[in-house]
């Protein structure tokens, strides 16, 4: 029901309510006693009523004393010739009427009670949107303009992303420069890419930009607990499009109704499977729907179904990648303008240091900062705000009433020393940026990385990260003799990363380049439910002994450097007792003052740096490739006694 009819109804009431209580109470109130009839012919023969009023049958009575009675006569024809003889004043006043709104609302009043409720629930049944009979109604929301509007200005980070959806937007302000070609408008645009990439975003955008009607609604809108509901809102959803076409309706994480289907899990009567077809029938069937276009979002595209990718319905698939540093510098610079920054703040540093970051995450670091700047009282965010909530984001905030025992920091030293050292001692590995074992998190220590962005992993490259994963476990049972339980998750990612060189990339000699992955789909993602193996017994074995082979080689690769080197990682642990946190360019002068003359490997990062030297015509571009101050992979786990609830203390992989 609309607002304005609720509150006149309620005031209506009100007033009705007010004018029956102002003509119960408002009549005059006497102190009225009631008499007999015998009574009163004996005051008026006793010559003790001074007046009387006559109204009907009902009679007002006031004796000398001016006390007031009331009486009910009977139709007694001498009883005015007696009030006569005896000097009374008579008073005559027709019979009592009520008001007429009082006999209109008494005859009225049920039968507009009746018609109210029954006009209550029609409206109720032809509207949407979450009222009584509606279910079946689309749930999808018009964007206002007085929403807070996003331009493609808002947008940055995703240049080929925004290139492609401006096309869509150029189509909706002027299709004729290019249907004059014989080229039709897309039905259909599809954003894929990782979470927090800002797809959602995207979409907001061309709202923004387009100038016309815009409808959003969520997969799971469409999802409901009685069958037919979701084909039914489909349905809707589109007939409102074609009444304010052309228009654009955006329906986010579509994989919630586009899975696969076929698995087998409700058969053709599936809720779900109803919902797809309806919807690949609205957006290419019979019926055209000109000038209705529809984007969907999604990060899950393997599991949609094949017919809604044809073209005729998604036209474009547009991949909404993770950023690379200069996407991540002007992602950086959009947040930022909602903050006071202090001058030493450098967003070229902090995109350098966040690699893997995504959209949403870059928007969680600014935030994380002004939350600490904040907390510190500062007026401006400073760059040592951006690299704690950086650390924070990565690792969660440091545990300063964490009680550790002192072997505990002596192991974890020791451990994070043989991360670190590995790591620089070995060529094509990436540049080691800080050790701290300052508690975080759920780790004891961490050894922070520097990864380079390719687009290629080689595989002497993966053998040096298997190495440097096994740098902590090695130094360990070097020093102390025994092994802990910290290694638990360098393990883990070390085995991992063996198995997928020998089963998926193919980097085995004996094996040769076949691929041994197994189909790890599940069921409820439409594939198929049984599992089969392309492979025999014998070549699982073999499978194994390679993994076991690669793992054993690394680890010897591992210890031999340090046993090297053993002096330096003395050193290094040392200063890690008394400094807590060691940066990358303190390791390499540390190395320096153990060996005098030692020469230390290139980077890749410096490597490209000297090229870009040597090479003078070329621009340089260093900025983007080094970073001296922030942080990116953390390559450790937590050495001694792992948390309660899980072994998995760490990681070694890059962001992303």
């Amino acid at each position: 029901m609309n607002p304005f009819y609720k509150n006149l109804a309620l005031w209506l009431v009100i007033t009705l309510m007010m004018v029956m209580l102002y003509n119960l109470f408002n009549q005059q109130q006497l102190s009225q006693n009631d008499l007999s009839y015998s009574e009163f012919l004996a005051m008026v023969e006793a010559d003790r009523v001074s007046e009387v009023t006559i109204q009907g049958q009902e009679i007002r009575v006031t004796d000398l004393n001016r006390s007031h009675f009331k009486i009910y006569a009977p139709q007694d024809p001498a009883l005015i010739q007696r009030l006569k003889d005896k000097g009374v004043t008579i008073n005559a006043k027709p019979p009592a009427e009520s008001p007429w709104y009082m006999s209109v609302l008494v005859s009225w009043f049920p039968m507009i009670v009746l018609i109210g409720v029954w006009i209550f629930f029609m409206r109720q049944m032809q509207s949407g949107g979450g009222k009584a009979m509606s279910f079946g109604k689309s749930r999808a929301r018009l964007l206002s303009d007085q929403q807070e509007k996003v331009t493609f200005e808002d947008v940055a980070g995703i240049d080929e992303a925004k290139e492609e959806l401006g096309e869509i937007v150029d189509f909706l302000r002027d299709p004729k420069k290019y249907t004059r070609l014989g080229g039709r408008i897309p039905k259909g645009v599809l954003l894929m890419g990782p979470p927090g990439t800002g797809k959602t975003l995207l979409a907001r955008a061309i709202a923004g930009e387009a100038g016309v009607p815009f409808f959003s609604i969520s997969g799971s809108d469409f999802v409901a607990m009685f069958v037919g509901v979701g084909a039914s809102r489909v349905r809707d959803l589109f007939v409102q499009g074609k009444k304010n076409a052309p228009c654009i309706i955006f329906i986010d994480e579509i994989d919630a109704v586009g899975r696969h289907r076929g698995a087998g899990l409700g058969g053709g009567h599936d809720e779900r499977e109803q919902t797809l077809n309806q919807l690949l029938v609205e957006m290419d069937g019979f019926e055209s729907n000109e000038g209705v276009i529809l984007i969907s979002a999604t990060n899950r595209p393997d599991v949609l179904d094949p017919a809604l990718l044809r073209p005729g319905r998604f036209d474009r698939q547009v991949v909404v990648s993770l950023p690379d540093i200069r996407g991540r510098e002007k992602i950086l610079r959009v947040h930022m303008k909602r903050t006071p920054i202090a001058v030493d703040v450098n967003a070229i540093v902090l995109a350098k240091g966040t690699p893997g970051f995504s959209g949403a995450d870059l928007e969680n670091l600014v935030n994380e900062a002004a939350l600490l700047a904040a907390k510190r009282d500062k007026e401006r965010l400073d760059m040592m705000d951006f690299e704690d909530a950086k650390d924070k984001v990565y690792m969660g905030l440091e545990r300063k009433s964490k009680v550790i025992r002192e072997e505990d920091r002596i192991t974890t030293a020791y451990h994070e020393g043989g991360h670190a050292l590995v790591a620089r001692f070995i060529p094509d590995t990436d540049a080691v940026n800080k050790i701290t074992i300052i508690p975080r998190g759920r780790a004891a220590g961490v050894t922070w990385f520097l990864p380079e962005e390719r687009d290629f992993r080689y595989k002497d490259q993966l053998e040096a990260e298997l190495a440097i994963a096994f740098g902590g476990r090695v130094a360990e049972e070097i020093v102390f003799d025994r092994i802990s339980t910290g290694a638990s998750n360098d393990i883990k990612k070390a085995t991992d990363l063996a198995q997928q060189m020998v089963r998926s990339w193919g980097m085995s000699e004996t094996l040769g380049p076949l691929s041994f992955a197994k189909n790890e789909e599940q069921v409820f993602l439409g594939r198929e439910i049984a599992q089969h193996r392309d492979y025999s017994e014998e070549t699982a074995r073999k499978i194994d002994m390679e993994v076991n082979d690669l793992v054993t080689r690394s680890y010897d690769r591992a210890k031999s450097v340090l046993t090297e080197y053993i002096d330096v990682l003395h050193k290094l642990a040392e200063q890690l007792l008394e400094k807590e946190t060691i940066l990358g360019a303190e390791l390499d002068e540390l190395i320096r003052q153990a060996r005098p003359g030692i020469e230390l490997p290139e980077t890749p990062a410096e490597r490209e740096e000297t090229m870009e030297e040597a090479d003078p015509s070329t621009p340089s571009d260093a900025e983007t490739k080094t970073a001296a101050d922030a942080s990116a992979d953390q390559s450790n786990d937590t050495p001694g006694n792992p948390p309660e609830d899980s072994d998995d203390t760490g990681s070694i992989n890059s962001p992303g």
